[in-house]
């Protein structure tokens, strides 16, 4: 059972890898690798356009971050430059320096103040922020623990409620006699601005973050993000959260949302303080076009395939599956014996040609040959049936002829008689004069029995050895003892010399039996009753005939009754 699971499996292999299937292969074969290559090309190209944005995108972030660093520190260089000035002139003189000293070419500076060790403005660029206190603010106690500039988180202003940051410097840091710190407001506005030649690009984010996460500017388009914590923002928050924690000064990381989305992220610390310019890159959005191009091309890839398969298939259908089935007709027109079969050369391309012209010529040769076959074998079915030594029918031949006769006589009802005549002492004959002299006594003899054969429209053969036999069709028992005896008579009058017989000359042994052929009876029985007779005549002397007593015919109760 698993041996014709196999073979069903293997015609079937055999079906889905026919010539069709083959050329439809061949030709995705050929047309398949170009379309990739091109797919190929173009998913490098999109790589390569990543790569590039990104690059582009981190540079820009560091000369962002270039640029916000230098607000930092001119914003620290003006602190500093206002400490000296109120160590070396005092809390009045140091006042009017400052107020007079505030450059209009640092909009991003809102006020200078220098407050007291307590927190309380004692004077200011803005006359409405004296007196206030911000000795309560972290920023403020960390300047003077730390005795150095700081800047503060995201936070608003005391003055005017806006988003704003604090920067702080010590007085103490130039003259440590002097307990006062001088702070400044910065304008989150113009941190932003910095930040314009960031925004505007799609699948681009930029935001400059405080250590505490919260957006302390964005480009325009983005301006309303300013204020927020990043844990409101779903797009920053695992970026915001790998910046801050990372100790790089800047870098860049990959990154995958769970919606399969993938952003590339660079981000730069700002010098002197713990806040950071995160700049974030969408992958898809970035490279949209080039996205579509490639879907473009799968598309034109699968329509391309297709129409390749449909064109191999009508093409292999037509130029070399029917020239195929013509030919196949052909060939079995020819083998079912039509010998005239040909294959038509004006049907077929111009590449089967030689194949049609070989294949006519092959028919065209076997139709000579078959006829050549016909001719010999009915040669050798006659020489098959025919002993070369007498020139009689031999066994083979006797009995193909008795069956003919046996069914013929059964058919018609008439008697049908058999003569079986042997040599007598005729190996004493082949010791005397040697077997030559036998051949050709033995020919003697059936060149005489086939002259009877003639005389009475029978079949003579050669049963075997010295043995004869002569069918005699519509012939009855008498007649044919008369046929036997003639013949015998006939051998006797040859007078063919035998020494060694009683007789002196050649005599030959005849028993005869006759019957009329029924369905109860075969034509074995024909054969063994004129044999029976024959060794009769042999245990009666030889040289004689007998008739054997053979079935006459059948009575009712199928018993049959011999004569």
């Amino acid at each position: 059972m698993p041996s014709v699971t196999f073979n069903r499996n293997r015609l079937k292999l055999k079906k889905l890898l026919g010539i069709r299937a083959r050329l439809a292969l061949l030709a995705l074969i050929l047309v398949a690798p170009l379309m990739f290559e091109r797919a190929r090309s173009l998913e490098a190209t999109r790589a390569k356009q990543i790569a590039l944005a990104a690059e582009e995108y981190a540079n820009t972030t560091r000369q962002s971050a270039d640029t916000q660093r230098e607000v930092i520190s001119s914003v620290e260089t003006m602190l500093r430059s206002a400490a000296y000035i109120r160590a070396s002139s005092g809390v009045g003189r140091s006042c009017e320096i400052l107020r007079a000293s505030l450059p209009t070419s640092l909009p991003w500076i809102l006020s200078i103040m220098i407050a007291s060790k307590e927190g309380t403005v004692q004077c200011s660029t803005q006359n409405d922020i004296v007196g206030m206190n911000f000795g309560a603010s972290d920023y403020f106690i960390k300047a003077q623990e730390t005795g150095d500039f700081v800047f503060s988180d995201y936070q608003f202003s005391v003055s005017n409620n806006r988003p704003t940051l604090m920067a702080a410097y010590p007085v103490a840091a130039i003259n440590p006699d002097e307990d006062s710190v001088v702070v400044a407001g910065i304008n989150l506005d113009w941190l932003s601005k910095i930040m314009a030649n960031l925004g505007g690009r799609p699948g681009i984010s930029a935001l400059l973050i405080d250590r505490a996460g919260v957006v302390l500017a964005a480009p325009p388009d983005q301006a309303d993000l300013i204020g927020w914590p990043f844990g409101n923002v779903p797009l920053l928050t695992a970026i915001a959260y790998k910046a801050l924690s990372s100790n790089s000064e800047k870098g860049s990381i990959p990154f995958t949302y769970a919606d399969g989305s993938r952003r590339t992220v660079s981000f730069a610390r700002i010098s002197g303080t713990q806040s950071r310019l995160i700049v974030s890159i969408d992958e898809a959005t970035v490279t949209e076009a080039i996205n579509g191009e490639i879907r473009t091309a799968y598309l034109e890839l699968g329509l391309v395939c297709l129409f390749v398969l449909i064109g191999a298939l009508i093409g292999a259908e037509k130029l070399i599956i029917e020239p195929i089935k013509l030919m196949t007709g052909a060939a079995r027109r020819f083998g079912a014996g039509d010998s005239s079969a040909r294959v038509a050369g004006s049907d077929l391309p111009s590449e089967f040609m030689p194949l049609a012209r070989a294949f006519n010529a092959m028919a065209a040769q076997l139709s000579q040959r078959e006829r050549e076959l016909v001719a010999t074998n009915n040669r050798l079915t006659v020489m098959a049936s025919i002993d070369m030594l007498s020139g009689l029918a031999n066994r083979r031949g006797f009995q193909s002829r008795l069956d003919f006769e046996w069914a013929k006589a059964q058919q018609s009802g008439s008697e049908l008689s058999l003569l079986m005549i042997d040599v007598d002492h005729f190996k004493l004959y082949n010791d005397t004069y040697g077997h030559p002299e036998g051949d050709a006594c033995l020919t003697r003899l059936g060149e005489a029995l086939a002259g009877v054969a003639n005389a009475t429209l029978g079949f003579a053969g050669r049963y075997g050895g010295e043995e004869f036999c002569l069918l005699l069709p519509n012939t009855g028992a008498l007649e044919a003892l008369e046929i036997g005896e003639r013949f015998r008579a006939e051998i006797q009058g040859i007078g063919l010399p035998h020494t060694a017989s009683s007789h002196e000359t050649v005599t030959v042994s005849v028993g005869v039996a006759a019957t009329v052929p029924n369905e109860a009876q075969r034509p074995g029985d024909l054969t063994e009753a004129a044999d029976a007779a024959l060794y009769a005549a042999k245990r009666r002397g030889r040289n004689t005939v007998v008739e054997h007593g053979f079935v006459r015919r059948v009575d009712d109760t199928g018993v049959a009754i011999t004569g």
